[in-house]
């Protein structure tokens, strides 16, 4: 068995390893990110949603003046529509 074979087969294996790493650290890339128009306009729209308040106010102050006095009628036609239309989403 040939020690010296060996010490050199090492040496040109360490040796090569080491420049390949030398020139991987002189490459650095930065991670970049490019947000489509699409993706832009849906994050616009969700946070213009999580803002929103969940009840509207003046139409709450609407319908209360209106059951007081007297004015609110609704139609039962469009109310079974409308449970219909909520219990076929839940089917």
């Amino acid at each position: 068995m040939r020690i010296e074979a060996y010490n050199q087969v090492t040496q040109i294996y360490g040796n090569s390893r080491a420049a390949k790493l030398k020139n991987t650290e002189s490459v650095k890339k930065n991670d970049e990110v490019q947000i489509s128009r699409l993706g832009r306009d849906y994050q616009v729209a969700k946070q213009a949603v999580a803002e929103a308040p969940d009840i509207r106010e003046d139409r709450v102050i609407q319908v209360r003046g209106r059951i007081a006095s007297g004015n609110y009628k609704v139609d039962n036609g469009d109310f079974a529509a409308k449970l219909i239309e909520k219990y076929d989403a839940y089917c």
